[in-house]
């Protein structure tokens, strides 16, 4: 019989020790063998193999694609309670809450995300957030103004000062460089005065189930280019 392979499976025939060599036919039997091994190395393919339909070809080409794969990813959480007093406008930097990488090609580019959490006195549940690498800051949104740019926050002034507020950033950097990059988030004081302001905890952080506490966290993931 002539090979059914790769269009689907052969259902080959075993003699036993008793059959004779003509029954089943002993030629047969190894034509069929041949036929099913052709088709299977037809099917994998000879190394390097230029057969568009082979596995071997197929699998180069996988492997030939590099760009958009995920190189690495380096990540920091920070846990514990932050505090700082920061006048009314102006920011500070988190700490605690960076994360270093260097990328292994200039071209590659830095996807981050960050979210930073917590609170600040008088606005209460209130977190606005700015990216920053190298302390400088990077995708924030275009300077209008006075007002200060960030990639992102929550305002939700003169809540309750048991809430927490969440800043979320997500960025996709091409800082075409292999040397150590440091990333790190700044908050802003979104006070008219003076205030202190909290990260992982509320402003009123009194030992009691409904006072929470949270995490923050920042991940780098490097992206070929």
């Amino acid at each position: 019989m002539a090979t059914n392979f790769p269009a689907s499976l052969d259902s080959l025939t075993n003699p036993t020790s008793s059959d004779s060599l003509n029954s089943p036919s002993h030629s047969a039997q190894h034509a069929n063998s041949n036929d099913a091994i052709e088709a299977l190395q037809a099917k994998v393919g000879a190394d390097s193999s230029a057969v568009t339909t082979s596995l071997d070809y197929k699998v180069a080409q996988l492997e030939a694609i590099s760009h958009g794969k995920i190189l690495q990813v380096v990540s920091t959480t920070k846990t514990d309670t932050f505090s700082a007093s920061v006048a009314g406008g102006a920011t500070t930097s988190v700490t605690g809450l960076t994360a270093t990488i260097t990328p292994s090609n200039a071209a590659n580019k830095i996807l981050v995300f960050a979210t930073v959490s917590g609170s600040q006195e008088t606005e209460y549940a209130s977190m606005m957030a700015i990216l920053t690498r190298g302390g400088t800051a990077i995708g924030v949104g275009d300077a209008a103004g006075v007002r200060t740019p960030i990639n992102g926050g929550t305002v939700a002034r003169l809540t309750n000062s048991a809430d927490i507020a969440e800043a979320t950033v997500l960025y996709l950097d091409a800082p075409a460089s292999t040397s150590a990059l440091t990333y790190g988030i700044d908050i802003l004081s979104s006070a008219g005065a003076t205030r202190t302001m909290y990260v992982n905890r509320t402003v009123l952080d009194s030992n009691v189930e409904e006072r929470p506490r949270s995490s923050s966290t920042i991940v780098l993931v490097e992206v070929s280019a």
